[in-house]
Protein backbone atom coordinates (compact mmCIF):
# COMPACT_ATOMS: atom_id res chain seq x y z
CA UNK A 1 0.00 0.00 0.00
CA UNK A 2 2.95 2.04 0.88
CA UNK A 3 3.57 2.02 -2.77
CA UNK A 4 0.54 3.04 -3.78
CA UNK A 5 0.54 5.96 -2.01
CA UNK A 6 3.83 7.12 -2.75
CA UNK A 7 2.59 7.24 -6.60
CA UNK A 8 -0.44 8.63 -6.01
CA UNK A 9 1.63 11.39 -4.55
CA UNK A 10 3.70 11.31 -7.75
CA UNK A 11 1.08 12.67 -9.91
CA UNK A 12 -1.30 13.13 -7.66
CA UNK A 13 0.93 12.37 -10.36
CA UNK A 14 3.77 14.28 -11.22
CA UNK A 15 6.32 17.34 -10.17
CA UNK A 16 9.55 18.69 -9.51
CA UNK A 17 10.88 20.44 -6.49
CA UNK A 18 10.60 23.58 -6.98
CA UNK A 19 12.82 26.45 -5.43
CA UNK A 20 10.49 29.33 -2.98
CA UNK A 21 8.51 31.80 -5.27
CA UNK A 22 9.41 29.88 -8.65
CA UNK A 23 6.81 28.61 -11.02
CA UNK A 24 7.38 25.18 -12.73
CA UNK A 25 8.02 25.21 -16.57
CA UNK A 26 4.90 25.20 -18.99
CA UNK A 27 4.30 21.93 -20.99
CA UNK A 28 3.46 22.02 -24.82
CA UNK A 29 -0.24 21.94 -24.86
CA UNK A 30 -0.33 18.74 -26.72
CA UNK A 31 1.77 17.12 -24.42
CA UNK A 32 -0.11 13.63 -23.49
CA UNK A 33 -0.23 14.14 -19.82
CA UNK A 34 -2.30 17.57 -20.04
CA UNK A 35 -6.17 16.55 -19.03
CA UNK A 36 -8.10 14.76 -16.78
CA UNK A 37 -7.08 11.14 -15.39
CA UNK A 38 -8.98 8.83 -13.58
CA UNK A 39 -7.66 5.94 -11.72
CA UNK A 40 -9.34 3.11 -9.81
CA UNK A 41 -7.27 2.62 -6.83
CA UNK A 42 -6.75 -1.45 -6.70
CA UNK A 43 -8.57 -3.62 -4.65
CA UNK A 44 -11.37 -1.03 -3.01
CA UNK A 45 -14.11 1.08 -4.73
CA UNK A 46 -12.44 4.60 -4.27
CA UNK A 47 -11.59 6.52 -7.41
CA UNK A 48 -8.79 8.86 -7.56
CA UNK A 49 -8.77 12.24 -9.95
CA UNK A 50 -5.73 14.00 -11.56
CA UNK A 51 -6.10 17.46 -13.14
CA UNK A 52 -2.81 18.10 -15.02
CA UNK A 53 -2.48 21.43 -16.17
CA UNK A 54 0.04 22.85 -18.88
CA UNK A 55 1.42 24.98 -16.09
CA UNK A 56 3.04 22.65 -14.36
CA UNK A 57 0.33 21.93 -11.15
CA UNK A 58 -1.92 19.45 -10.48
CA UNK A 59 -4.78 18.85 -8.06
CA UNK A 60 -5.99 15.31 -7.02
CA UNK A 61 -8.65 14.17 -5.29
CA UNK A 62 -8.37 10.93 -3.74
CA UNK A 63 -11.67 9.91 -1.44
CA UNK A 64 -11.70 13.01 1.20
CA UNK A 65 -8.32 14.27 0.35
CA UNK A 66 -7.23 16.94 -2.15
CA UNK A 67 -3.74 17.61 -2.97
CA UNK A 68 -2.18 20.40 -4.80
CA UNK A 69 1.76 19.83 -6.37
CA UNK A 70 4.05 20.85 -9.03
CA UNK A 71 5.95 19.00 -11.60
CA UNK A 72 8.13 18.77 -14.27
CA UNK A 73 8.13 16.23 -17.26
CA UNK A 74 9.91 15.48 -20.23
CA UNK A 75 8.95 16.52 -22.85
CA UNK A 76 9.43 13.12 -24.89
CA UNK A 77 9.54 10.10 -24.18
CA UNK A 78 12.93 7.81 -23.74
CA UNK A 79 13.98 4.84 -25.82
CA UNK A 80 12.11 2.30 -23.87
CA UNK A 81 8.59 4.78 -23.98
CA UNK A 82 8.72 6.47 -20.75
CA UNK A 83 8.45 10.12 -19.24
CA UNK A 84 9.92 10.73 -16.36
CA UNK A 85 8.07 13.01 -13.84
CA UNK A 86 8.82 14.05 -10.58
CA UNK A 87 6.40 15.64 -8.24
CA UNK A 88 6.10 17.95 -5.15
CA UNK A 89 2.80 18.30 -2.85
CA UNK A 90 2.80 21.73 -2.24
CA UNK A 91 -0.72 21.73 -0.73
CA UNK A 92 -2.74 19.17 1.04
CA UNK A 93 -5.93 19.89 2.92
CA UNK A 94 -5.18 17.20 5.67
CA UNK A 95 -7.69 14.42 4.88
CA UNK A 96 -7.42 10.67 4.37
CA UNK A 97 -6.80 9.54 0.86
CA UNK A 98 -8.08 6.33 -0.81
CA UNK A 99 -5.59 4.34 1.26
CA UNK A 100 -5.99 6.08 4.22
CA UNK A 101 -3.34 8.52 4.58
CA UNK A 102 -2.36 11.74 4.29
CA UNK A 103 -0.28 12.98 2.23
CA UNK A 104 2.99 14.78 3.11
CA UNK A 105 3.55 18.36 1.98
CA UNK A 106 6.73 18.71 0.79
CA UNK A 107 7.76 15.26 -0.40
CA UNK A 108 8.96 14.72 -3.78
CA UNK A 109 8.40 11.55 -6.22
CA UNK A 110 10.15 10.82 -9.37
CA UNK A 111 7.91 8.12 -11.58
CA UNK A 112 8.19 7.06 -15.10
CA UNK A 113 4.84 7.31 -17.25
CA UNK A 114 4.28 5.26 -19.88
CA UNK A 115 1.22 5.84 -22.54
CA UNK A 116 -0.76 3.73 -24.23
CA UNK A 117 -0.77 4.62 -28.23
CA UNK A 118 -4.58 5.57 -27.74
CA UNK A 119 -3.42 8.40 -25.54
CA UNK A 120 -6.16 7.95 -23.17
CA UNK A 121 -4.51 5.75 -20.59
CA UNK A 122 -1.13 5.29 -18.90
CA UNK A 123 0.68 3.46 -15.89
CA UNK A 124 2.69 4.96 -13.73
CA UNK A 125 5.76 2.68 -12.76
CA UNK A 126 8.76 3.52 -9.96
CA UNK A 127 11.26 2.69 -12.44
CA UNK A 128 11.76 2.31 -15.95
CA UNK A 129 9.75 -1.25 -16.57
CA UNK A 130 6.01 -2.53 -15.58
CA UNK A 131 6.82 -4.52 -12.72
CA UNK A 132 5.98 -1.59 -10.31
CA UNK A 133 3.50 0.53 -11.89
CA UNK A 134 -0.34 1.38 -10.85
CA UNK A 135 -2.88 1.69 -13.35
CA UNK A 136 -4.49 2.39 -15.75
CA UNK A 137 -5.29 6.09 -15.34
CA UNK A 138 -8.04 6.74 -17.98
CA UNK A 139 -8.42 10.12 -19.24
CA UNK A 140 -11.91 12.15 -19.20
CA UNK A 141 -13.12 12.90 -22.03
CA UNK A 142 -15.14 16.66 -22.35
CA UNK A 143 -13.64 18.24 -18.93
CA UNK A 144 -11.25 20.43 -18.91
CA UNK A 145 -8.43 20.92 -16.55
Amino acid sequence: MKCLTLLASAVAVLAFSAQAGAKPPKLRQDHPVVGIWSLTVPNTVCHEIYRIRDDGTSIVTSSQEVAESEFQIADQPDKLGFYKEVDTIVKDNGKHDCSGDVTEVGRAVTSYLLFHPSGDMFLMCLDHDTKRCIGPFVRVKGADT
